[in-house]
């Protein structure tokens, strides 16, 4: 069986080609991926109607470019699959109006796939994937959680964000210290040049009992931090850098031993664009490995949104017979949606 994905949550779109076979986890066939962070750049963060303009610009170009990549014809595909939510809802509707198209034009059925759950199983298309069950650290761009997953579509919250995200909260101090869009990895990239022990930041909700994150409180101390340095920002502005990330890997990375520790479990996986961050996978690496916890990590090119991660759900759920495919082409996208909601 060979699946198509598209990906258009946001500010990337992407598109894969997966095919399923005799082995426990799909063959990612080919994938491309185009990013708008330069079109957003002078606006300092995504404008939802340029993104949804883009997708439709960009999807079918990239379709065309991983069939012609994998050797297939678009008649090999069997199945669609789609991201249908959450995310932006313009932008969601193109990717889920091509993919429904194409598939009542092919007369192939379509799969809505929920975009969390793409960055929760796009390490199995690892060199090193998992194995059932684990925790999960979702670390994306709006959301924080920490999963209990036993299975394809078995998933339990074990703690989440109050408020901001880490990805926010990266973004937003970056802003406050003028370092552009994006604002994370660029300020991961300053923070390898700066103390991340210059500054007292806080840690908020790391010793709360729970399992739950809280990052605008760091946000603030950031502002106010900044205020207090004034015209010496500038010269300390790595260093306020290095002390923000360390801020937020600590809470990350106690917050996921404490899973760890409560589940019995032995082994975590760690998706989403804040897990390419090289500070959090040194110290998650290191802190598990004292532990004998296995960790296992997307590939850094399918770290940020793509549509390989949306192939392999789509594929996944079908090989686990969770979720069965469908003729039927009208569509509706979810751009909030929670991610236990899918749970079987």
């Amino acid at each position: 069986m060979i699946v198509l994905g598209i990906e258009s949550s946001c500010d990337e779109t992407g598109v894969a080609l997966v095919e399923t076979s005799q082995a426990p986890v799909p063959t990612l066939l080919a994938h491309a991926l185009h990013s708008q962070v330069d079109m957003h750049q002078a606006y300092g963060g995504v404008v939802p109607e340029l993104a949804s303009r883009d997708h439709i610009r960009r999807v079918l170009p990239l379709a065309r470019q991983v069939l012609a990549e994998a050797g297939h014809a678009v008649g090999d595909v069997d199945v669609v699959a789609y991201t249908r939510g959450p995310g932006l809802a313009g932008a969601l509707l193109v990717g889920a109006g091509v993919a429904c198209a194409l598939g009542a034009a092919l007369h192939k059925p379509v799969l809505g796939v929920h975009h969390l759950e793409g960055h929760l199983l796009s390490p199995f298309l690892s060199a090193d994937p998992p194995e059932f069950p684990f925790i999960a650290l979702l670390v994306s761009g709006g959301h924080t959680q920490l999963m209990q997953v036993d299975g394809v579509g078995s998933y339990q919250l074990l703690g989440e964000t109050i408020d901001d995200a880490a990805g926010e909260a990266f973004d937003k101090s970056a802003k406050l210290l003028g370092l552009g869009y994006p604002g994370g990895p660029a300020l991961a990239r300053l923070a390898e040049q700066g103390d991340p022990k210059a500054f007292k930041l806080p840690r908020p909700l790391l010793h709360s009992g729970d399992l739950d994150f809280s990052f605008a409180g760091l946000k603030t101390a950031v502002l106010t931090q900044s205020r207090k340095l004034g015209p010496e920002l500038e010269a300390r502005k790595a260093d306020l850098a290095a002390s923000t990330e360390a801020a937020i890997v600590d809470v990350l990375v106690k917050k996921s031993l404490a899973a760890l520790a409560a589940s019995g479990m032995q082994r975590i996986v760690v998706a989403g664009g804040v897990g390419a961050n090289r500070q959090l996978r040194a110290q998650l690496n290191a802190a598990c490995a004292q532990r004998g916890v296995r960790v296992h990590y997307p590939e850094l090119d399918l770290c940020t949104d793509n549509g390989a991660m949306i192939a392999l759900a789509a594929a996944m759920r079908l090989q686990a017979g969770v979720q069965q495919a469908t003729a039927t082409y009208a569509f509706d996208v979810k751009p909030r949606w929670p991610l236990q909601e899918i749970a079987a």
